[in-house]
This record gives C-alpha cells, structure tokens and sequence, in this order.
C-alpha cells in the first residue's frame, strides 16, 4: 500500500459532464483543480471511451470540446481512484489500484452523477438480463453483440439512444418497449418544438432505428431460459407476448448517487440534493452539480457543472450569466419527468418469490411483512450485500414508497489495509501538538 496526500483549491468528485465543465471552468479561473473519478479515463457513463481507441480520439464530438479544454486547463486528473470516507471536514479519503490518497480541499463541487435503476419481474436474474446502459458501457468495453437478438424496454430516451448504439454494432434489436402511453409521447414530441436541438437528435435516431418495431404501453412481465435468457413475456398495449432474444436490456429511469453528499450532510429530499442558485448544497463550500440535482440530461449538467466551477472560485458574476441557459434545461428535465414517470402497473409485477435483493436472496414476500427500509434491513439484510442497497434500495423505494435513513463510511467496497491505515494516520494526526510538531 502506497499513501500519499494532495491539497487543492477545488476538488471536483466525478469525471463525467458536469464535473468535467466544473473542473474546467474552476481550472481556468486559476484555481489549483484536482477531479477524481473511478473510471480509467473521464467522461462518466454517457462520454465512456470506446474500446480499442487510441487517446485524444475516443470522445464524441459532443465531448471532446469540454475534454480537450480540461486536459489544457492545468487541472489534475485522478481516475481509477475511489472516494470511500470522510474522516474529517476538507478531506476526503479515494482509494486507487495500489494505495489510498487524502484529498485536502477548501472547495469541493459533488458531480457523483447516476446509475441505472432496476425494477424487480420474475426472471430479471437471469444471465444476460441487463442494464439498457450496462449492456452499452460491455459493448463499449469490447462484449460481442453481432447478431445477438437485443430486446430494449424501460422509459426515456435512452432506449433509443441504447438501440440505436447497439444496432450499429451489429445487434438485432427485436423490439423497443416503453412503457409511456402513445398520448404521453405525442404530448412530448410536441413540446419538444422549444428544443430544436433535441428534434434533430430525435430525426438521427429515428433514422438510425428503422425498420425496428417500438411498442408504447409496454414494459416486461417475466425473463425465461435454463442456463441464460432465451425469451422475455411483455405486455404490449394489454395483450401478452413472448420474444425470444439473447440479450434483455432495460431502462427504468436514472438514480442519482447521493451516497456522497449524504456522508458530508448535504440536505436531500426528493430525491435530489437541494442546491441554491449558485449550485452551493446546505453545507457551505461544498457544491453539487448534474444528476444528483435532478435528472436532466447532458445539456442540465454541463450547465450547473460551469455554474459550480465558477461559483466555487468566486465568480459569482459569471455563474449567474448562466442562470438562463440553465433554467431553459431545467425545464426539458421537468418535462421529461412528466412524461416517461413510471406507472403504478409496475409495482405488480413482483411475484412473492421474485427475488428483490439478490446480494442477499431477499424475496418480495418478505419484505411485504416488513415496515420500512430499516425493518427490512433489520430482519432480512436486503440492502447490506456487497451492492450496499444500490440496486434494491431504489427498487424499494418504488414498490413500498422505503426511503434509506442512513448512510455510513466506507460509501463504497474499501480494502482492510486502506482503513487499517487510515485509522493509523487519524491517530498520528490527533496525537501531533498544534503545529505539527511532536
């Protein structure tokens, strides 16, 4: 194990878009900049490299504008390192392939970004039953996909996004179920004439998918196969439907990492960290931008991403030029929420022994005989598996209206040595007389 501590300025917590526009916008405003995330390289889920690139060439277009700009910004950059504990105010403790490093700040801009939620259907643990963007990021990561018999279901745009990536690759895409009604949809393609940029994309892929079948008011209703998937049941506009395919990839929303923000104290409700106008969370000198403010898209965080890093270097004047931009985001952000909320014939598809923790084989009916989140931790562990309650957490929240009550130190997996360690390094520290000296 290797130790080492670095001290910046502004410390940005997540290498995708609105902690890579913080990062840049506080680097230029000559703030010493650290961004740590714990990917290989930057760019989170929705910039993820793709396989078999060479450096300075593997981001989209769309990308490579905010990558490029932080790579010449005099930042620094510390991907594959995890930030585990917070063992006192202005340090974070990241653990790395081969040692852990304190990351000292005196502001700190939270873009922890979001994950996939899953919704529990008998089946949904089968091999080769997936996330729309896991099964995206293996592709992207070299899985063979060509001729593989991909059905998408889930809500949102990201279904066709996911599809049409796929399908380039060579997957057979089967089907896309969403489980929006057709009215929903319409009312969000006409309201997407305030967004001209959002309608083109939306032409792209539609010609990108051709020729590919898209089902409204549908959504899974059981996975089957002996060793893997081989057929998925949906229900399609009230009329059952077995598919047969070799991949089910769904997309049931986004959930927003809070884990973070919720060790430093940061005030949440909702769902979402609560933010002033300045990005700045309930606890001062400490910023949040991106998915854990709400769910909106690129465009919403690399907005708030700027607002954060200029905010975080004392910028105010510039921060509030962008208010506008971010308010006309905000509202795309609303309207998808409206029209892609998950309905409430989702919560029966559970059956009483679909299992709902699979880290700890917790079924459904069990946890109807328990009262709330803590209940269900206290007498079945659902929730204290390797996954820490990342999947069944918000799985639970969805069917049982469960909210979490506590969050502790490690936030992620930690190896023994790094906390032994560090236990070591706070006794040092506290048994030094004032001035460092002993």
């Amino acid at each position: 194990m290797t130790e080492s501590q670095l001290h910046f300025d502004v410390l940005v917590i997540g290498g995708g878009p609105a902690g890579v526009a913080a990062a840049a916008r506080a680097s230029d405003c000559g703030a010493r900049t650290g961004i740590v995330d714990d990917n290989p390289s930057l760019g989170g889920q929705i910039w993820r490299n793709e396989a078999g690139q060479h450096e300075g060439d593997h981001y989209p277009n769309d990308a490579s504008h905010w990558v490029q700009r932080l790579c010449t910004s005099g930042a620094t950059s510390l991907c594959g390192m995890r930030v585990v504990h917070r063992p006192e105010a202005g340090v974070l403790l990241a653990e790395s392939f081969d040692g852990f490093c304190e990351l000292r700040y005196e502001k700190l801009v939270l873009a922890t970004g979001a994950r996939e939620g899953f919704l529990p259907f008998p089946g949904w643990t089968l091999p080769n039953v997936m996330g729309a963007g896991g099964l995206q990021a293996m592709v992207k990561c070299g899985l063979p996909i060509r001729g593989k018999r991909v059905l998408v279901t889930g809500s949102g745009p990201l279904l066709l996004a996911v599809a049409a990536y796929l399908r380039k690759h060579g997957a057979e895409i089967s089907m896309i179920c969403e489980q929006a009604s057709w009215r929903s949809l319409a009312r969000f393609g006409l309201a997407l004439s305030n967004w001209p940029a959002k309608v083109a994309q939306g032409i792209r892929l539609k010609r990108e998918l051709a020729g590919v079948a898209f089902a409204a008011n549908s959504w899974p209703v059981s996975a089957s196969g002996q060793q893997a998937l081989e057929a998925v049941t949906i229900m399609r506009a009230g009329k059952v439907e077995d598919i047969a395919c070799d991949y089910l990839a769904c997309g049931f929303h986004l959930v927003p990492n809070l884990e973070l923000p919720l060790l430093l104290g940061c005030a949440v409700g909702h769902g979402r960290v609560h933010v002033d106008d300045f990005q700045e969370t309930t606890v001062p000198s400490v910023f949040c931008a991106g998915e854990p403010t709400s769910i909106g898209g690129v465009d919403l965080a690399l907005v708030e991403g700027q607002i954060a890093g200029l905010a975080a270097t004392g910028r105010a004047t510039e921060a509030r030029g962008l208010f506008s931009q971010r308010q006309k985001a905000r509202r795309f952000a609303q309207l998808l929420d409206r029209t892609f909320r998950l309905r409430p014939e989702l919560k029966t598809l559970s059956l009483p022994e679909t299992m709902v923790c699979r880290c700890e084989d917790v079924s459904y009916a069990r946890l109807q005989q328990c009262t709330s989140w803590r209940s269900a931790k206290l007498h079945t562990r659902c929730g204290m598996g390797p996954c820490q309650g990342r999947v069944c957490g918000p799985a639970t929240q969805f069917l049982f209206d469960w909210h979490p009550d506590s969050v502790r130190p490690p936030v992620f997996p930690a190896r023994v040595e790094t906390l032994v360690a560090t236990a070591q390094h706070r006794e040092l520290h506290l048994s030094e007389p004032a001035g460092g000296h002993r």
